[in-house]
Order: structure tokens, then sequence, then C-alpha cells
């Protein structure tokens, strides 16, 4: 498929950017009012953002190795996958680059930085955190009545429904259209907690869709390998249409001017290819086909158990 700028339609007729060069939210210090009387508060405000992100991402660090110290001393043999904690440390390192300065607040004012932040947030972030398996560290570190609520959970109908791939493509591929063809991205950004509600959303459908095709974690409804490369597949095609979309201005609802647009629906097109590919590699490295061998005959290995027990048969 052709990238977004191939065959795109050009010039100030491109397409239906409404409202492409004045409707877009201004950030905090923009306007006529910038600065009055205000100095100190604002920067206490606009500190705050930064400073709970951090405070979320080391916690989170924080509890991971905290679990992987318990696991390793639970059974020293098993002990835990040091690529597995650098997969964890690594994609919270991303959220921090999309979510703190500068990306963070370019976010707010600029479509090519939302995107960019997006990308990150959406695509590349979940698959670091899924390949970290969070959920197999906590099944090994919790006590066994934990252990086997948290069992239950994994097979209830809610949590079988949510990590189908299916579902977890309509979260996350799904709703983009919604997002960008609709008012709804608009309204988002006219509102910070709408911003912060549309990157939670990112994040968490972007954690299910990982987990779905190629997550290391226990997933009772997760289909088979060939399912999984379909879905996958879907989601390429679905997310590489909306990005020549976007760029071509086809229905969009995006108040921002037209070149940030086409430069974020670039950055959309080309860094989603590249996420996508680097979850189909981890589809084939987390892939263990099922063995397959003769099973020996009841009596044939009744015979074989009881001789190694000493001459008492089993089963």
């Amino acid at each position: 498929m052709a990238g977004p700028g191939e065959g795109a339609r050009e010039g100030p007729d491109a397409g239906a950017h409404e409202g492409t060069l004045d409707s877009h939210p201004h950030g905090p210090g923009d306007g006529d009012g910038h600065g009055s009387g205000s100095g100190s508060g604002d920067g206490v405000l606009e500190a705050a953002p930064t400073v709970l992100v951090l405070a979320v991402l080391l916690a989170a660090a924080g509890c991971y190795l905290f679990a992987v110290r318990g696991a390793r001393r639970r059974n020293p043999v098993l002990g835990w996958s040091g690529r597995r904690s650098a997969s964890f440390l690594g994609g919270l390192a991303v959220l921090a680059v999309a979510l703190l300065p500068p990306l963070g607040p370019a976010a707010h004012t600029d479509f090519r930085g939302h995107m960019a932040q997006h990308m990150l947030i959406g695509m590349y972030a979940p698959l670091a955190l899924v390949l970290a398996a969070p959920v197999t560290l906590a099944l090994r570190t919790l006590p066994p009545t934990g252990a086997r609520r948290l069992t239950a959970l994994l097979h209830g109908r809610p949590a079988r429904l949510l990590t189908h791939p299916a579902v977890a493509l309509a979260l996350s591929t799904g709703t983009l259209g919604l997002l960008y063809f609709t008012p709804l991205y608009d309204t988002a950004m006219s509102h910070p907690a709408g911003h912060w509600l549309m990157n939670a959303h990112f994040l968490a459908s972007g954690c299910l869709f990982a987990h779905a095709v190629a997550g290391p974690d226990p997933a009772p409804a997760r289909p088979g390998v060939p399912a999984r490369l379909v879905y996958l597949g879907i989601a390429i095609a679905a997310h590489a249409l909306i990005a020549q979309a976007v760029y071509g201005g086809f229905y969009v609802h995006i108040h921002a001017p037209v070149d940030q647009v086409r430069q974020g629906a670039e950055i959309m097109y080309y860094a989603g290819d590249v996420a996508e590919l680097l979850l189909a590699a981890a589809l084939v490295a987390t892939w263990r086909p099922e063995r397959r061998g003769r099973r020996p005959r009841t009596g044939q290995g009744a015979v074989a158990a009881g001789r190694a027990s000493g001459g008492v048969p089993a089963g």
C-alpha cells in the first residue's frame, strides 16, 4: 500500500479539514492574558501533571521490581528473566517520553505532537509492558488465595471477552475512526481531563491488543496463531487506511492547520507500520508450538512406572 503522501489530493481543496487555522484549542500559555497576574500559581498548576506522571511511573517501576525480588526469593531456581524486567522498565521509559516535556505539553496544541504521543502510548509502550509478563509475575508472587482469585478473574467471562483479539482490535484500532472522523477529538482536546482520558484509552486498548496477539501471559480466550495473524493483518490494513484518510482530509474532523494534520498522518502511517512489525515479531518469538507425541499404552505405562517405583504398578 502506498504511503499517505502518494496519490493524495494537493492544495487547500485537499479535503474537509474544517476550521483548520484558528479552531484548534490553545494551551494555557496562549492568548492575550499571557502571564498576567498569576505567575507562581500558574507555574505550580503546570508542574502538577509532570510531578504526578513521574510519581505514577516510579511507583509502577518500584512495584514491578519488588515483585521480581519476591519471585526470585520464592523460587531461586526458576527466578525471573532480566529481559522481562528490562522490557517493563523500557515501556515505562517510553511513557515518560510521551507524557513529560517537551512532547507532553506539545501534544495539547500541535496535532503532530498528539500523533507522536499517540503512537508511543498506544503502540510502543503497550508492547514493551505486555512482553514483561506482569500477570505471570503476579501469579508467582501472590499468596495462594490471591493467585486463585486472579486465576478465576482471568477465566471469567468479562476478562475472556476483553482479551479476545476481535474485541481488542475494535477497542484499539476501531475507535480511531470514531476519534478522528467525528467531533470527539476536538471535544477531548478542549478539556485537559478529556486529553488524559484519551491517553488512558490509548494505553489500555493498546495493552489489550498486544496481549491478545502476542502476550506471554495466560489468556484463556486467545485463539491460535493463524487467527491472531489474521487479526493483526486487519489492524495493519485499517491503520493504514485511517492514516491515508486523515492525510487526504476525507470526512476528517480535526481542527488544526492542514500541514500539521498531514504530517501527523505521516507519523501515524510510518510509525504504526514499525510498531505492527514489532508486534508480529513478538508473536513469532513468543509462539510455542504444541508438541504432539505418541502416548504410551496404558499397560506399558503402568509397567514402566511400576518398575521405577519399586515393583508397584502405577495408575
